[in-house]
Parts: structure tokens; C-alpha cells; sequence
């Protein structure tokens, strides 16, 4: 038996390529050997030990085992179906192509192939690790029968230990001014344009010693970031700042002066930025769709992205009740803890043993 981990990118900084590095390291370690296949890979995992390129995946054997990330549109998820071997679906879900439509063909073409491979592989796996109930619940909706189980996304947390840019961190505190941020890539299912109106709702309600920080990178959705920042232009908010593709120690400065952290998002199959608040203790305000809910678990305070006085006053009390504060925050402690490394790495080895085996999972 031999094992192997195949999706269609690797990309630096990319929740489901983290999550696939991270397993690949985890099956190692416990004294398997795996190597990481994409049809895609970013120049800066080329010197990752273990990744490969697709085209030098081997033949596989009937005992061998495939482990199938799933989370866009590609030809690869028609050639799964002819790959040999054992195959286990990891499954991030699949943006919904209408959030695309205004804003990029190409994405919404790829999400839409995405979703329809998606449905025409139900068949084809011998079980499923949905990384949320949302995503469990997507798959049933798509046909599948097969055994299913949830595994959250792998977090190697002692990366958000490193030290954050500290330029950063002198030039946005200390001033006065509260610090909102939102982590995630530019794109209209994250309906960044929300938490825009939300800070036009907070200034006119209250007062205009707020910023937002969009943390996001906007390549390949140009067209909605441009719009984005129309938009910011025309309500007169100067305390909009988008940040643009940045290093990972700049992205742990903003956690770390963060106020609050507010997700308008529409459609998440984990949501990785909810964990990584939680890990620096910021207050978290979220919008109460796809998986989200499924990540808090209870915890944070979820909001409705239609009722913007109402997330302006709750976004109030957060960033000035520190009764309030301290409750949210013990509470997403408590959460954070059914995501920690040694938890989620001793369940995915303990479903990956028993699908080795042919046991339940």
C-alpha cells in the first residue's frame, strides 16, 4: 500500500494548500510515506520536500490510497475517475459561480464546472472528510452516499507565533482610532462591499475614529476590487484601507492590533480567518451563512448582513464594552481548543488508519 495527496494548485498562503502541506507533513511524521501531486504549483512550494508535479504521479495499485482535495473546477476532476487505487475526498466546497458573474467570466466559468464536477463524482470515492457540516450537507445534497465524517482544516498554529511586522503594528496603534480588520482573499462571495456600508452605518451612528483593514489579495478579481473602492470613494470613507497581497508577518500584525474582526462573507466552506482571530483574541462579529456558524460554534456574535444598524451597534458594543469583550473572548478561546493541532492531527490519523483499513470512519 502506498499513499498519495493530489489537488489541482498549491499555492502559497491558500487555506486548502496549507491544509494539504500540513497532512502530507502530519502522514509522515507517523511513519507512513506521502507525496503531494497539483497540476499547479507555486514557485515557492517547489522546495516543499515531498511536492511533485501532477504528470509524475505513478500508476496506481488496487491497495494504494488517493487522497482527492476538492475545491474549484479543473479537468483533473474528470481524470479522477480513471485514476486507480483506494481514493478519499477532502472536501473544501465550491464558491456558487453567481457571485461571479458580474466581476469575472473566468471564475464564474470555473466555479460552475467546478459544481458540476462535483456532482458527477458522487460515485467515485469510498468515503468522504468534509472539513465543516455545511460541506457535509453540500455533498448530500449532490448525491453522495458514501460514508462520510467531518475533519477540520489541519492548522499548524505555532506559525502564528512568529513575530508580526512591527511597522505595521507602530504606525496603527496607539492613536486612538479603533482597528477592524478582515482577513481573506478579494472576492464577491466575501461581500467586502458589506463591511464597507457597515463602516458608513458605524460613522453616522457614532463617530468616525474607526478603520478598516481589507487584508486580501485581489488578483484575478480586479474588476470587484476596483468597485470596492468606488465604493468606499463614494460614501467618503477615507478609513477604508485595502492592503493588497502582503507578507505573512504583516498579516499577523494586523490580527495583532485588531479591535474586532468582522466576516460579511456569503459562502465559506471553513472559514481558516475565524480560527486565526480567535488565536490573537480578537472579538470576532460574523455574518451567520454557509459554514460559519458551523467554525464559531457558539461562540463570537453573528449578525445579519441586511441589518447594518443592528451589526453598527453590535460592532459598538464590542469595540467599547470590555465586560462584553472578555466574555467573547473566553468564549472563542474555549472553541479554539476543539481546533488545536493535536486534536485535529490525532482524528485525521485516526479516520486515515480506519479507512486504511476498510473500518467506519
Amino acid at each position: 500500500m502506498r499513499l498519495f495527496q493530489v489537488l489541482t494548485t498549491l499555492s502559497f498562503g491558500d487555506a486548502v494548500s496549507n491544509d494539504a502541506v500540513a497532512i502530507m507533513d502530519l502522514v509522515n511524521k507517523n511513519g507512513y510515506k506521502m507525496n503531494t501531486y497539483a497540476e499547479h504549483i507555486d514557485t515557492r512550494m517547489t522546495s516543499i520536500s515531498g511536492v511533485k508535479d501532477i504528470n509524475d504521479l505513478p500508476k496506481l495499485n488496487d491497495d494504494d490510497i488517493m487522497i482527492y482535495h476538492l475545491s474549484t473546477g479543473t479537468d483533473l476532476n474528470r481524470k479522477i475517475k480513471s485514476f486507480g487505487g483506494r481514493k478519499l475526498l477532502i472536501y473544501h466546497n465550491i464558491t456558487p459561480p453567481k457571485y461571479y458573474a458580474k466581476y469575472s467570466g473566468l471564475s464564474a466559468r470555473l466555479c460552475s464546472k467546478g459544481r458540476n464536477e462535483a456532482a458527477s463524482l458522487n460515485q467515485t470515492f469510498e468515503a468522504c472528510l468534509p472539513v465543516s457540516e455545511y460541506n457535509m450537507r453540500d455533498l448530500r445534497e449532490m448525491g453522495y452516499t458514501c460514508p462520510m465524517a467531518i475533519r477540520p482544516i489541519l492548522i499548524p498554529f505555532d506559525d502564528y507565533k512568529k513575530e508580526p511586522d512591527q511597522e505595521v503594528i507602530s504606525k496603527y496603534s496607539g492613536d486612538g482610532v479603533k482597528n477592524v480588520v478582515f482577513v481573506g482573499r478579494i472576492a464577491p462571495n466575501k461581500k467586502h462591499e458589506d463591511l464597507i456600508t457597515l463602516m458608513s452605518a458605524y460613522k453616522q451612528m457614532y463617530n468616525d475614529k474607526i478603520r478598516l483593514f481589507l487584508v486580501g489579495n485581489p488578483t484575478g478579481t480586479e474588476n470587484y476590487d476596483k468597485r470596492l473602492k468606488d465604493y468606499a470613494k463614494l460614501l467618503d470613507l477615507d478609513n477604508v484601507i485595502f492592503t493588497g497581497q502582503v507578507s505573512f508577518k504583516a498579516i499577523l500584525a494586523y490580527y495583532k492590533i485588531a479591535d474586532a474582526f468582522v466576516c460579511m462573507s456569503e459562502h465559506e466552506g471553513f472559514c481558516v480567518p475565524l480560527i486565526e482571530a480567535m488565536c490573537f483574541d480578537d472579538p470576532i462579529i460574523a455574518a451567520s451563512n454557509a459554514a460559519v456558524p458551523d467554525t464559531l460554534g457558539g461562540t463570537g456574535i453573528l449578525i445579519d448582513n441586511a441589518d447594518f444598524k443592528r451589526s453598527a451597534f453590535m460592532l459598538h458594543e464590542v469595540l467599547n464594552d470590555e465586560a462584553l469583550r472578555s466574555e467573547i473572548i473566553e468564549g472563542q478561546r474555549r472553541r479554539l481548543e476543539d481546533f488545536s493541532y493535536e486534536k485535529v492531527s490525532a482524528l485525521f490519523m485516526e479516520q486515515l488508519q480506519r479507512f486504511i483499513r476498510g473500518e467506519a470512519l
